[in-house]
């Protein structure tokens, strides 16, 4: 779908919504002063025949508010579905036009009696190594509780409904490590993709050993958001990111003052908005933004707090008209922050940690851009390029900063 035709399509829907809403407005507005040309009518009646009347007057005033704001949570939860929609449909379009060119050479082998050998992800191969999986939960509700692969208790969502082949042992002799050794050994697994892998199945062995010691927990919560982050399949990621929430919540509640446990229990809650409605995105946000602010205090020198919190400033800056009036509807006031307070993140990352990430780089560009200032966001964008790819985020970024430079440049 092109573009242009994305934007016509939001734009009507917009000044749609507006026209509704002023039209419940101008409505509202009328009906008053035809009761105050009515109010001579009422003076001659008795005082309970006055208090009735008031009564319901404001009666009838608290539901046309009530059910006015309903149907403007109604309207934004509808345009946010549908923006969701097209994404997801352009995502689509954009499989098959990979997809198709290769279609030709899949026949052939197929024909020809050749076995087709397909990639799979970090996780299907996690899968291959273990195959105990969890038992489906579709005979419970939604608000029954359910024990997490984990090892932890959590409520069950219809993610957990589906039946995830689930690590139980990294082999059939499981190793025995002291924590110390656990932890560092997890710890410097997490340099690639199949390091991460292999450092959550690390953890799975011994969650039962050490499910009650709080650097193991916050650990675990950062491997279920490792796992999320490699996923490619929406109802692994919902699950992956709902368990790594509840362990980081476990996390926060037996160390309050530990900084890590604060750190990652909200990056899970990021992962966790980017899958759920409008709503419950803004709610997890808010709790984002709580606890990355918590992590910075007791986490002072950590770069990665800056780069997180220049992300939600750069993302606040730019929040739609439909975000901000849903976000004023559920907490009362709506989110502010700047291009420039983002910027300062960006920068306080790269001065803790000189050539911090490849996304850091890359959003300090778009700031810069954002701000008239084209020479520094060259500047940003070729020291991204020097910078080796590593991560997804890190491909993603680097697609992003050519079309910057290429921008730029013209």
């Amino acid at each position: 779908m092109p573009h242009s035709t994305n934007k016509e399509l939001i734009l009507g829907i917009m000044v749609g919504t507006a026209g509704i809403s002023l039209l419940l407005l101008w409505y509202h507005k009328v009906r008053k002063p035809r009761t105050a040309m009515n109010l001579p009518k009422f003076l001659s009646l008795s005082n309970t025949s006055e208090s009735i009347s008031l009564k319901g007057d404001i009666h009838n005033s608290q539901e046309t508010a009530t059910i006015f704001q309903g149907r403007q949570l109604q309207i934004l939860e509808k345009l946010n579905e549908l923006m969701t929609n097209m994404e997801e449909l352009k995502e689509e379009i954009r499989f098959l036009k990979e997809a198709i060119p290769k279609l030709e050479e899949y026949i052939q082998g197929e024909l020809g009696g050749k076995i087709a050998v397909h990639r799979i992800s970090p996780q299907h191969r996690a899968r291959k190594r273990r195959p105990t999986t969890v038992q489906s939960s579709g005979t419970s509700n939604s608000s029954e509780e359910a024990e997490s692969e984990g090892g932890y208790t959590t409520a069950n969502t219809d993610t957990e409904e589906q039946s995830f082949p689930i690590p139980k042992a990294f082999n059939t002799h499981t190793e025995e490590l002291t924590l110390d050794v656990l932890l560092q050994k997890a710890d410097h697994l997490r340099v690639n993709e199949n390091g991460k892998v292999e450092s959550f199945e690390l953890l799975c062995d011994h969650k039962e050993k050490f499910r009650d010691e709080i650097e193991f927990i916050w650990r675990f919560t950062r491997a279920y958001g490792d796992m999320y982050e490699l996923s490619t399949n929406t109802q692994e990621r919902k699950h992956y990111a709902n368990v790594g929430k509840t362990l980081g919540e476990r996390a926060i509640a037996r160390a309050p003052t530990n900084g890590y446990c604060h750190l990652w229990y909200a990056i899970l809650c990021g992962y966790v908005s980017e899958l759920e409605g409008l709503q419950s995105k803004i709610n997890c946000g808010y709790h984002f933004k709580e606890h990355l602010d918590i992590a910075i205090q007791l986490l002072p020198q950590e770069p990665l707090l800056y780069y997180l919190k220049g992300r939600y400033c750069y993302t606040v800056s730019r929040l739609s008209w439909i975000e901000k009036k849903m976000a004023a509807t559920v907490f009362g006031k709506i989110p502010t922050s700047t291009v420039q307070e983002a910027l300062n993140n960006f920068l306080k990352a790269e001065e803790l940690h000189p050539g911090y990430s490849k996304p850091n780089y890359m959003y300090l560009a778009k700031c810069y851009i954002d701000l008239g200032e084209n020479q520094n966001a060259l500047k940003f964008s070729d020291l991204a390029l020097v910078l080796p790819v590593v991560t997804k985020e890190d491909k993603e970024a680097q697609k992003e900063v050519k079309k910057i430079i290429t921008s730029l440049k013209r």
